[in-house]
């Protein structure tokens, strides 16, 4: 007796699956005020990234007369060594740092898991070979080639710099998404799938792959973490061109030019854009938290 499931009853299924679905997450993060905080903070460095530069004008304003000045209604923050707003600063530079976040996470989650995925899938000599590029790409220090590549490449644009930090990012993923890999292969819903004689591609894509998706996502808010700190770190150096709203500049400036570790003038200048990564990075770490216990049952049960 064959069973035929019309397309709109498995439409609908689909549908209950994906509200059900969106629910535990609402009463997951509900269950934690910290995890809301998490969320409205990534949610608003979202906002300032897409719409921050459009609240100000192309050249800040500047004020000759109120060079390093102190927070104030007017400038929460104060002002930097040209006068200038340093928390327009912060919300103008927020879409360089996100977009180069996001940039790299992608590119290091998708490159990883593809290379993770077939080498532990496939076995053999395809994954001697995968697992040797990705010793290599493990073993190529980045940050000293990060700075012999801004000699020649002045990373103009974040995804030029995404691109870069996500081809030097994926050898950690590789190795941990062939693990994960190596160990569902000899589930036994793999093993009936390739017994019915499923495509390689059914499996992989349909068996595997939604399997290991919170891992994937976490590491993916995990990418974007470093992403941010290896960007903002090279801005400090001074390796990369100046853009004055940059956070990573702020930094440098405000550290080898104001004097912000001896006089107390410049201090807001430097503790405004260090405010800003710290809140970035512990949204981030909040929703990692909340995606835990999303995808743990057991977790979700205590």
């Amino acid at each position: 007796m064959t069973v035929t499931v019309l397309p709109e009853v498995a439409g609908t299924s689909r549908a209950t699956l994906r509200r059900n679905f969106w629910r535990g997450v609402w009463r997951v993060l509900r269950r934690k005020p910290s995890r809301m905080a998490g969320v409205g903070i990534v949610a608003l460095f979202a906002l300032m990234g897409a719409f921050g530069p459009l609240l100000y004008p192309a050249n800040l304003p500047r004020d000759d007369n109120a060079l390093y000045a102190p927070p104030s209604l007017a400038h929460p923050f104060g002002t930097d060594f040209e006068g200038t707003d340093v928390l327009a600063l912060v919300v103008t530079g927020a879409r360089y740092v996100l977009l180069t976040g996001l940039a790299t996470a992608f590119i290091t989650v998708a490159l990883g898991t593809a290379i993770g995925l077939f080498a532990g899938f496939r076995r053999g000599r395809w994954d001697t070979a995968l697992m040797r590029l990705t010793d290599l790409n493990l073993a190529i220090p980045g940050l000293p080639l990060l700075l012999v590549l801004s000699t020649v490449w002045k990373f103009t644009s974040p995804l030029e710099m995404g691109l870069v930090l996500g081809l030097l990012g994926w050898g950690g993923v590789a190795r941990a998404v062939r693990s994960q890999t190596l160990s569902l292969r000899e589930r036994g819903f793999i093993e009936a799938a390739r017994g019915l004689g499923l495509p390689t591609r059914h499996i992989v894509g349909r068996e595997l792959l939604p399997s290991m998706a919170p891992y994937i996502a976490m590491n993916m808010l995990i990418a974007v973490t470093g992403a941010v700190y290896a960007q903002v770190g090279l801005f400090f150096l001074g390796v990369l061109p100046f853009e004055a709203n940059n956070w990573g500049v702020m930094l440098n400036l405000a550290v080898f030019s104001g004097g912000a570790l001896t006089t107390p003038a410049a201090l807001p200048y430097l503790l405004a854009p260090l405010l800003a990564i710290l809140l970035l990075t512990l949204g981030i770490v909040l929703i990692v938290d909340a995606m835990d216990e999303i995808f743990n049952p057991r977790l979700r049960e205590e």
